[in-house]
């Protein structure tokens, strides 16, 4: 088992997606994945095309169809079809008890990632949702620090997350037309399941602790009659201060995703737009930026994260290949003794917990108040 890749089909990912090359890419990365199947696009021309640039001989009109033919010889099912379609393919694949990957976020509602947990947790199935910014090294190894105690009690976190895809104009002058399922609200704006489901998720993973309340407020200031800026105020866990702010419409901003972290001895500071470092300032005033080769680094510095000295910037998509590394890991496991927890993947729990804060966040929306965070309401 260990020396052999497994093999992976994908749902969506077709060429003409944003996310399904970097899937691609990073799944067979590390040579422990191959993808063997696919029903990429409900269009005949992409399907067929995608099937043919990555050389996969399987190739589907429907995924059902798919489902049918190699169900025995897959050893997960990777979704990358737009969010709004998640839960019906998941509903359907855990008819066959095969593993998931599914491309954040699992769902678009509480309700539907609920009743997928209860058939998950019945049948001891495998199901991971893949947040592929904590697969960057100087990321878990400002987890490791904080974890390491090397701030002190935390004490506040600053995260955003700006972009500037629903005011900028093209290079003709033109509004862009983004994905057609990227202009459609529902009870949880996709604004949320875009960006704001990535900063819970990264806060989780670096504090392990849980929000409690949350208030909120957002704004529509695009091209699109569509949320686009949502600023709030999260109370977790220990009294921990969070301030998060998410928007399609800050101009300036290609990916300004940023996380402060502030404990009462030090603070970090990381940037996705240069990944490669921290900043850390403690209480005596000294200022030192980290990188993987620094003296002091324990996680960054693996060979797991060197696939080439530092340096030599690793990116966007070796981060996702960290994670398929993982995923990896954690289906030996499984397929073992049905045991896949670690602390870099993301289970329905997690799932369950992004989604109950976006909820929250709308709440409080429409309330104007704070509002409790709390999937055991439902």
């Amino acid at each position: 088992m260990k020396n052999r890749k497994m093999r992976l089909a994908f749902i969506g990912g077709g060429i003409n997606s944003a996310i399904g090359t970097t899937h691609q890419i990073a799944s067979t990365m590390d040579n422990k994945f191959t993808i063997i199947a696919g029903c990429f696009s409900r269009n005949y021309d992409i399907n067929t095309q995608t099937a043919q640039k990555w050389f996969i001989e399987n190739c589907y009109p429907n995924y059902m169809e798919m489902i049918e033919a190699q169900k025995d010889k897959l050893d997960a099912i990777v979704i990358l079809t737009p969010t709004n379609r998640h839960a019906d393919i998941i509903f359907d694949i855990l008819k066959f008890n095969i593993p998931i990957i599914c491309e954040k976020t699992l769902t678009s509602s509480l309700d539907d990632a609920l009743k997928i947990k209860k058939i998950v947790d019945k049948n001891r199935g495998f199901l991971v949702t893949t947040y592929n910014y904590t697969g960057y090294p100087m990321l878990r190894e400002l987890k490791n620090m904080i974890t390491d105690n090397k701030l002190g009690k935390i004490l506040q976190i600053n995260i955003r997350m700006p972009q500037e895809s629903f005011v900028r104009l093209d290079n003709s002058g033109n509004i862009p037309q983004p994905q057609k399922w990227r202009l459609e609200d529902s009870n949880i704006p996709t604004i949320s399941l875009d960006l704001g489901t990535h900063l819970s998720n990264m806060i989780s993973f670096l504090i392990s602790k849980n929000p409690i309340e949350v208030i909120a407020m957002e704004n529509s200031f695009g091209h699109y009659d569509i949320v686009d800026n949502i600023n709030c105020m999260i109370r977790y866990e220990n009294n921990i201060d969070c301030q998060m702010w998410y928007s399609k419409s800050a101009i300036g901003h290609k990916n300004g995703l940023r996380v402060e972290v502030y404990g009462e001895n030090a603070s970090l500071l990381w940037y996705q737009m240069n990944p490669e470092f921290l900043e850390f300032n403690d209480n005596m005033g000294r200022n030192i930026i980290l990188d993987r080769s620094s003296k002091d680094i324990h996680i960054a510095n693996q060979e797991r994260y060197n696939r080439f000295k530092s340096g030599h910037p690793a990116g966007f998509i070796e981060a996702f290949a960290n994670h398929y590394s993982d995923i990896y890991s954690a289906l030996l496991s499984y397929k073992t003794d049905e045991n896949y927890e670690s602390e870099h993947l993301f289970d329905i729990n997690s799932s369950i917990e992004g989604l109950s804060l976006m909820e929250a966040i709308q709440k409080s929306i429409k309330t104007k108040n704070w509002e409790r965070v709390d999937a055991e309401d439902k």
